[in-house]
């Protein structure tokens, strides 16, 4: 609780000049009364309110091992030699405590973006500006605050939920809200959102739009099986289209592309705006075998690798999907190979210093959730109709077909997991499915029996207790869990 009170009662929004949406201003604990008092104020605060989402997807601690690691999609390269940072390992193999700091990364990092916005939205209609840039700062608040929650209901359930800024210590501490009533609060401040929100053609290129809040209203709808009101939102989503190569979607030169929905945004460089996903996603490797994976000079590599691609997510593209040779690579490390995640490897010069985005929302996945809405209100034709709009670009054809509802329904999941591989999906799909406890029991039953097929060394293998509980939501944070009266 004191790690949440400080970010709740500190605001920690950014308080100084500010012209690239990029830079983070100044930290100052100044009240709201002092600060806002003109339109550049209200627009400082927003683009700090942004800075926690680069240190939530980013690092050992990124998003990443919650969402991907998390499935069968992803996993470790078990290190015998450097043991400093194996918490990753836990949330793989089922077996971490409340007080790993992952879960905790993506809770404080949550938490900050709120109660950043809480304090813009609390301020910004009393300060007389123009309308327009008023309803856009309005809009964005609303959006990340939404996003927050969604992310935070999905992963954690029953949560607290700060809809005003905390003044207080009695007002740092909120009993658990219920899942409908926290999804009740998303689907309002998307709807604001939606709303006030410029479409992608007149919005600054990495902000959200109309069409940013429309997913995250879909996908709540969507969670909620609320399918005709996913049905209804969807409609609205225009702007966009998928770019004609899909290794193109993830090239930094092409950031914010008419593909891209929502991204978070790095800067490669000496500001701190930084990406480092693919040296957290690569194994020890010699300084010369760095060199050849990334074209840049550094030194030997020790650290364990994360987010490495598993046999089995390999094995579930179908010949000739163009997204496989897109998404995974392989490298050499020490003279052993293995698969890494590719899409998150560009040309760079400084070692551990990348410019890649992380996307959190593209036009495939509008494409594939309204399949699944279609599909699951008895519109066979058209949910077809949406898969095979996705995998055309794959280079798969417009070649499935079908009326059966659950084989729809299973080839839209099956095309999830390779179109959205490493964009953290695959562990949110199998919660809502029903098929986590079912996969993860198995795949463990197969990292068990094959250890060296899932990069043990010899003699190595996953603990005994791993894989033997299944828990679907990750247990509230320790250090604020042990100090709440509510929780």
């Amino acid at each position: 609780m004191k790690k949440l009170y400080a970010i709740l009662i500190g605001i920690a929004i950014a308080f100084s000049s500010c012209d690239d949406f990029l830079e983070i201003p100044s930290e100052t604990n100044l009240s709201t009364a002092i600060y806002f008092k003109s339109q550049s104020d209200f627009e400082q605060a927003i683009n700090g309110a942004y800075a926690p989402l680069r240190g939530l997807y980013n690092g050992y601690n990124g998003a990443w091992a919650m969402g991907e690691m998390r499935s069968d999609n992803t996993t470790y390269i078990y290190n015998t030699v450097d043991r400093g940072q194996i918490q990753g390992e836990y949330i793989k193999d089922f077996v971490e405590q409340s007080d790993n700091a992952i879960p905790l990364n993506k809770w404080v990092s949550n938490y900050s973006i709120i109660s950043r916005v809480n304090f813009i939205l609390e301020s910004i209609d009393n300060i007389e500006f123009d309308k327009a840039v008023k309803d856009n700062i309005k809009g964005q608040a609303y959006f990340l605050r939404a996003l927050c929650y969604l992310d935070l209901v999905q992963y954690f359930g029953s949560v607290p939920l700060h809809l005003a800024p905390v003044k207080s210590k009695d007002e740092a501490s909120l009993p658990l809200a219920s899942i409908s009533d926290i999804y009740k609060s998303i689907i309002d401040d998307a709807g604001q959102a939606k709303n006030l929100l410029p479409d992608k053609a007149t919005q600054e290129p990495g902000r959200p739009t109309s069409g940013s809040a429309i997913m995250v209203l879909a996908n709540s709808y969507i969670n909620l099986k609320e399918w005709n009101n996913a049905d209804e939102v969807l409609k609205e989503i225009k702007g966009y289209k998928l770019l004609p190569d899909y290794a193109s979607i993830y090239d930094i030169n092409n950031k914010n592309n008419e593909e891209s929905i929502f991204e978070i945004q790095y800067k490669a460089g000496t500001d701190g705006f930084n990406s480092s996903f693919i040296y957290t996603f690569i194994p020890p490797m010699t300084s010369e075998e760095i060199y050849d994976l990334t074209g840049v000079s550094q030194s030997e590599r020790t650290m364990e690798a994360y987010n490495v691609p598993t046999p089995d997510l390999i094995k579930a593209y179908e010949p000739n999907d163009k997204r496989k040779d897109a998404s995974i690579g392989y490298l050499t490390a020490h003279g052993a190979t293995y698969p890494y995640v590719k899409k998150y490897l560009h040309a760079h010069n400084i070692p551990g210093n990348t410019g890649d985005n992380w996307p959190v929302y593209r036009y495939a996945e509008a494409l594939l959730f309204k399949a699944e809405v279609a599909n699951e209100l008895d519109r066979p034709a058209e949910a077809c109709g949406y898969l095979n709009d996705v995998r055309e670009r794959a280079g798969l054809g417009r070649t499935f077909s079908s009326s059966d509802k659950d084989a729809i329904r299973e080839a839209i999941f099956k095309e999830r997991r390779v179109e959205l591989a490493f964009e953290n999906k695959r562990w949110l799909d199998l919660v809502r499915s029903g098929k986590a406890e079912a996969v993860m029991k198995s795949y463990g039953e197969n990292v068990r029996a094959n250890p060296r097929d899932y990069y043990f060394p010899e003699g190595y293998t996953i603990p005994t207790q791993a894989y033997q509980n299944i828990p679907l939501l990750f247990e509230l944070p320790a250090a604020d869990s042990a100090l709440s009266p509510y929780f």
